[in-house]
């Protein structure tokens, strides 16, 4: 299982992120991630760094360590954008991109002021999740190179992984229907959205052996042990700035289990 470190983007600047992903590769870990938000405020700060940008820094700047959205959310970037972006990024990462995606945040809850502030609607959970659904088979298909009358779209080698995020049965099924792997919260319901989710993905002709599955993880040796053997790829601890003493305290971790 590899272990990944989430880097809090509300309030830093995007030369604190890069230290603090040059910082991980050095220490060992296997990947950096970032939320996507656009305005401060959803998490009581002054501003949030946009994270496409951000992790493409990292690419270029970091060498060996994945990069990572976790996880975009749909109404940020059209399909098709987005899929000529996500080749860029992975021929600029040579190989290293994980493409997360996933629903966004509903009416009920603070994410819904950046979009509304951006003259976005915020739709119904369902109408979300089908907007995902959409997104996928969109970026598949400028990924294979042709789309109406147009054609040359560029193709990323390999194609990244794409990984659904969320937090409940539904999510999961539609992961495991139309995505390459799935990212959950840990926690007593994980074993149960693992089964949902692998269920789907050999259900839609899929291999499970080959779903990639990440977990958003507790800084806790124990709690990262049992993710291991429910057959996690990569476990993601969330780290607060300063991030090079926080990189350090995971090493710290790591190197008790």
């Amino acid at each position: 299982m590899e272990l990944d470190l989430l880097f809090d983007p509300f309030g830093v600047r995007v030369d604190e992120v890069l230290a603090g992903a040059t910082a991980a590769a050095e220490a060992g870990f296997g990947g950096v991630w970032l939320y996507d938000h656009l305005a401060g405020s959803v998490h009581g700060r002054d501003r949030v760094v946009e994270c496409w940008t951000t992790l493409t820094g990292i690419a270029a700047t970091v060498p060996r360590v994945t990069v990572g959205p976790l996880v975009l959310n749909v109404a940020n970037r059209p399909a098709g954008t987005l899929a000529v972006m996500a080749a860029t990024l992975q021929e600029l990462s040579r190989g290293r991109l994980l493409l997360g995606l996933g629903a966004g945040g509903g009416r009920d809850t603070p994410y819904a002021a950046e979009q509304e502030a951006l003259g976005r609607e915020v739709p119904g959970d369902a109408r979300r999740r089908a907007e995902v659904a959409d997104q996928v088979a969109t970026l598949r298909a400028v990924w294979r190179g042709h789309r109406g009358t147009a054609n040359g779209f560029l193709r990323p080698e390999p194609l990244p992984p794409v990984i659904v995020g969320g937090f409940g049965p539904k999510m999961a099924a539609l992961a495991g229907a139309v995505g390459d792997g799935v990212n959950l919260p840990s926690g007593p319901g994980l074993r149960t959205l693992l089964d949902v989710a692998r269920s789907a993905h050999a259900q839609a002709g899929g291999d499970p052996a080959r779903f990639l599955v990440t977990v958003s993880a507790r800084p806790d040796a124990a709690a990262l042990d049992q993710l291991a053997e429910l057959g996690v790829d990569r476990a993601i601890v969330f780290v607060a700035p300063p991030f090079e003493r926080a990189v350090s305290r995971m090493q710290a971790l790591v190197a008790g289990r």
